[in-house]
């Protein structure tokens, strides 16, 4: 269904007095009242009807502004979900289309626990392979796995990807990116993502059109819609990541599975295999470097004591015996 049918059939947006009404605390109404005002300010909306338009990459920016003041997490989850509430306020009234807060990662607790799980390597080469091979759809799907597993995108970049986007400099294959507020970053287009996004092309015919959206609706898709548009974020959540994720058996493992688990484990991944916090932070567009370090997962080395670390080298004892303890030699003899 065209995007502007959608927007026409939509129900005016409530007044404010009627958001939350069934909160009957008045303290927390004006507090939520107050979280969505700050957030329409952030995103520069000015009035409510302005919210219909709202894109998740305007929540993670203004989640990460919030962090970076800095605030609790307890305090950003809150204001998240402040604005979450209002959304499904909106689409239970049918005046909005989606809720773009459903997906984005809300910041860890204080034990480091994150609303966004982070796929081990097994789990995320089962989601890779999880699409046939041999459908457009198909080969769409696992093109689009691999840009979100080995490029760290969000679903709004993806979306916003057009096939003039990937380009050759100096002889290697890079993917231009469209972040938010339209800053752009140029990326190494990772080999596996390369050769899957060639597949796709080659099957779906419209590689040669650098103005097409690289990423379309297939032949099959229900909503009769037209097929040379972009993908809707929210379709590449339900009809790719959660369909993929549910045939290979993720969703029962991975608790709290989202599309954001999917860039949170590629910079995670990064990360771990010692690429520099900073490269991480300009490779997935943030432009506060605490926001990269959310993903920082502590390998299991780092729990080892730092006096079990050290080893100076020299000759083997000659005896066989460990020395005793200096507890055990500071102890009374019996």
């Amino acid at each position: 269904m065209p995007e502007e049918m959608t927007a026409n059939r939509l129900a005016p947006v409530p007044p404010l007095t009627e958001w939350f009404a069934g909160i009957e605390s008045g303290h927390n109404r004006r507090g939520y009242l107050r979280d969505v005002g700050e957030f329409m300010r952030h995103a520069g909306l000015r009035e409510p009807e302005e919210l219909r338009d709202a894109a998740a990459e305007q929540v993670e920016a203004w989640r990460d502004e919030l962090l970076a003041r800095p605030l609790r997490p307890a305090t950003v989850r809150r204001k998240l979900s402040a604005l979450s509430s209002l959304f499904d306020e909106l689409l239970a009234r049918g005046a909005a289309a989606a809720n773009p807060v459903r997906g984005v990662e809300r910041p860890a607790d204080e034990e480091g626990r994150h609303a966004a799980p982070v796929l081990t390597g097994e789990q995320a080469r089962r989601l890779l392979d999880a699409p046939p091979g041999n459908t457009i759809k198909g080969l769409r799907d696992r093109a689009i796995l691999a840009v979100m597993l080995c490029q760290g995108l969000t679903r709004e970049e993806l979306c916003g990807l057009s096939v003039g986007d990937l380009v050759l400099m100096d002889g290697q294959p890079r993917l231009n990116v469209a972040g938010n507020r339209g800053r752009m970053r140029i990326a190494a287009l990772h080999p596996e993502a390369e050769q899957r996004i060639g597949d796709y092309l080659g099957r779906a015919g419209h590689g040669r059109d650098p103005s097409a959206p690289l990423f379309r609706p297939v032949a099959n898709n229900r909503g009769g819609g037209r097929l040379d548009r972009a993908l809707d974020p929210g379709s590449v959540y339900s009809n790719v990541v959660r369909y993929h994720a549910d045939r290979a058996g993720l969703t029962r493992e991975v608790e709290g599975l989202c599309a954001h688990s999917l860039r949170a484990t590629a910079a995670a991944t990064a990360l771990r295999e010692g690429a520099r916090p900073e490269a991480v932070r300009d490779w997935l567009g943030h432009t506060d470097l605490a926001a990269t370090l959310r993903y920082y997962r502590s390998p299991a080395s780092e729990c080892i004591a730092p006096a079990l670390r050290i080893s100076y080298p020299g000759p083997a004892p000659d005896h066989e015996e460990p020395p005793p303890s200096a507890a055990a030699a500071r102890a009374p003899a019996a």
